[in-house]
């Protein structure tokens, strides 16, 4: 692991790191940030709150940015809090913008108005897709091999049930990247792997790379990290070390055609705040 700083391209609402990024990989942070850009105060929210998990993911933008570094891909971040708005829905989901996120009540979510919407989809999903777009239609069409990962994490306990995993990956009919990935991690000692948990494609989460990979026949993984395993910088570099390492190892496997691969229950019951 080297310690070079991977050159960013900020904007008020996205980065993308590493623009040119050698490896096959495109690697994804949908909820990197609980950053509320100045016009919408704490929406109504108190300071401790933007720090919880209903605001971001904690863990996950080290672990991608330490991942992007060891494989020499690039990364595009979301800068703006999920509460802000999801940019991991489609527009048309209930918790797109949420007024209520797992039991907190999000005041100024509440009853937006269509202008007031239509203001959060041109401040920060519309950049981030589009930030998307242009890495992965670049590299297609300069015939360069593309695998798309998104980088998550999870609390440890959701409405009061506890949460076995410590990472889960989660994947749909294509498991050309999944298989690999559940196989290598489920022969590791002490590692609970979740297949689908704790959540699922049927959960609507999976809409970025439904969006940006699926959509072009692009092998694809969502992996989601419990973030009491990567709450300091230890836990983040040993995760962020152990997938880098991993996803070297599956890229081969990921080239087999699609529809191949492990089968894994693909549906679960409905949640939120992935």
């Amino acid at each position: 692991m080297g310690n070079r700083r991977l050159a960013e391209e900020v904007s008020e609402s996205v980065t993308v790191t590493n623009r040119g990024g050698r490896s096959p990989f495109v690697l994804l942070c949908d909820h990197a940030s609980n950053a509320l850009p100045a016009e919408f105060g704490t929406l109504g929210l108190a300071a401790p709150d933007l720090d919880r998990h209903i605001a971001w993911d904690p863990g996950a933008a080290p672990v991608a940015s330490r991942m992007a570094e060891a494989l020499d891909a690039e990364l595009i971040s979301s800068r703006v809090s999920r509460l802000v708005i999801d940019c991991n829905r489609p527009l048309d989901a209930p918790d797109l913008i949420p007024a209520v996120s797992e039991t907190t009540t999000i005041p100024d979510n509440q009853a937006l108005s269509a202008s007031a919407r239509a203001r959060r989809i041109a401040l920060a999903y519309d950049p981030y897709h589009a930030a998307i777009d242009d890495v992965v239609s670049r590299r297609l069409a300069a015939g360069r091999e593309t695998m798309l990962v998104s980088v998550h994490s999870f609390t440890p306990v959701y409405r009061g049930v506890s949460r076995p995993w410590h990472i889960g990956i989660i994947h749909d009919a294509d498991r050309r990247l999944a298989a690999p990935l559940i196989e290598a991690l489920s022969a590791l000692r002490g590692v609970t792997v979740g297949v689908n948990e704790p959540y699922s494609p049927a959960d609507r989460v999976y809409f970025t790379l439904e969006r940006h990979a699926r959509s072009r026949g692009l092998p694809c993984a969502m992996i989601e990290i419990r973030n009491d395993e990567i709450s300091a910088p230890a836990g983040q570099r040993k995760w962020a070390d152990l997938l880098s390492g991993l996803l070297a190892q599956s890229a081969s496997e990921a080239r087999i055609p699609a529809g191949q691969g492990l089968s894994h229950r693909v549906g679960s019951d409905a949640q939120t705040g992935e």
